[in-house]
C-alpha cells in the first residue's frame, strides 16, 4: 500500500463519484478504478458499493476513511510543523472558537502567547462547538473555545470564563435598567436568540431564564453570529439574551441590561486532545493555570 493509494481512497469517498475524484486528482477515470481496486484487494475488503449511477461507501468503507482523513491530515501537519521550525520558527497554534470567545478570551491568549512565546504563531478559525469537537478529534484544531456541558472521551475540557446573562434592547427601549427586575417583564415581547446550532446546551439554558420567570419566549429570529442578533435589536425587532461579556467590542444603539437573581450563568471551555502531539500544545497550557 502507498501513500497515494490512501489519497485516492479519500477523494473518492468524498466525492463519491469515480469522474469527479479522477478530476480532482488529475489522472483518469480508469486509472484511478484500478488503483482503487488495487487497494481493495490488498486490504481484502470491499470500500465502495458501485453501480452505473451511485457510489456508496460500505462499512469498512466508511471506517477506513475516517482512519484515513486523521493520517493524511496528521502527515500535512507535520509537513507543515517541519516548515516552521525550518523558518526558525517554533510552531503553529490551531485554535477555533466561538464568537463570543472574540470579545476578551482570545485576545487574553494572544497577547500572552505573544509575551511569553514570541515564536509561535497561531491560525483562528470562528467555528461552532460541533465543528470544533470534529476538528480538534481528527487533529485539524489544536484547541477550542466552546460553551458545552461536556465533550466525547477522547477530548479534556476546562472552564477558562464564567459568565452571566444580558437581556439585549433597544437603546431606545422604555424600560431602562433601574426598572428591569425580572425577563418576565419582556413576556410579549419577540426574541431574537442564538440559534441551537450555535450550542444547545446554551440555547436550554436561555429557555430556563424564561421558563423560571414564567413563561416561554415568542422566538421571532435565530443566528449563529452576535453582530447579526445585536443589528435586529438595534432595528427594534426583538429583545436578546446573551452572555453578559458580549456588550464589549460593538458601537450599536443597544442597551445590555444584566439579568438579576438567576441561577443560571454561562461557562466558556477550552478543549484539547491529549493525544495531541503537536509540541507547541504543551508550551499553552501554562497560560490557563
Amino acid at each position: 500500500m502507498e501513500l497515494r493509494h490512501l489519497s485516492y481512497f479519500q477523494a473518492v469517498a468524498e466525492e463519491l463519484n469515480y469522474r469527479k475524484a479522477a478530476e480532482r486528482l488529475f489522472i483518469s477515470q480508469p486509472g484511478l478504478s484500478r488503483q482503487i481496486k488495487q487497494l481493495e484487494e490488498e486490504l481484502g475488503v470491499q470500500l465502495f458499493e458501485r453501480d452505473k449511477k451511485h457510489v456508496e461507501l460500505t462499512v469498512a468503507g466508511a471506517y477506513l476513511k475516517e482512519e484515513v482523513d486523521f493520517v493524511l491530515n496528521h502527515l500535512e501537519s507535520t509537513k507543515q510543523q517541519l516548515l516552521e521550525i525550518a523558518a526558525g520558527r517554533e510552531g503553529e497554534l490551531r485554535v477555533g472558537f466561538l464568537g463570543s470567545a472574540s470579545n476578551q478570551v482570545l485576545p487574553d491568549l494572544l497577547k500572552k502567547l505573544s509575551l511569553n512565546f514570541p515564536k509561535i504563531t497561531t491560525s483562528l478559525e470562528e467555528l461552532s462547538n460541533q465543528m470544533q469537537v470534529e476538528m480538534i478529534q481528527k487533529d485539524k484544531l489544536d484547541l477550542g473555545f466552546v460553551r458545552l456541558a461536556s465533550v466525547p472521551e477522547d477530548l479534556e475540557m476546562k472552564p477558562v470564563f464564567r459568565d452571566t446573562f444580558s437581556l439585549v434592547v433597544p437603546a431606545d427601549h422604555p424600560i431602562q435598567s433601574k426598572d428591569f427586575k425580572s425577563v418576565g417583564q419582556f413576556a410579549n415581547e419577540p426574541f431574537i436568540l442564538f440559534s441551537s446550532d450555535y450550542s444547545n446546551y446554551y440555547f436550554e439554558q436561555i429557555m430556563g431564564i424564561c421558563r423560571d420567570a414564567g413563561f416561554m419566549p415568542k422566538i421571532k429570529h435565530k443566528s449563529v453570529h452576535a453582530l447579526t442578533i445585536f443589528r435586529l435589536v438595534e432595528n427594534g425587532l426583538g429583545v436578546a439574551i446573551v452572555p453578559t461579556s458580549l456588550k464589549e467590542g460593538y458601537e450599536l444603539k443597544v442597551r445590555f441590561m444584566e439579568i438579576p437573581e438567576i441561577s443560571q450563568f454561562t461557562e466558556l471551555s477550552v478543549i484539547w486532545k491529549p493525544e495531541n502531539r503537536n509540541p507547541v500544545l504543551g508550551k499553552v497550557f501554562s497560560l490557563f493555570s
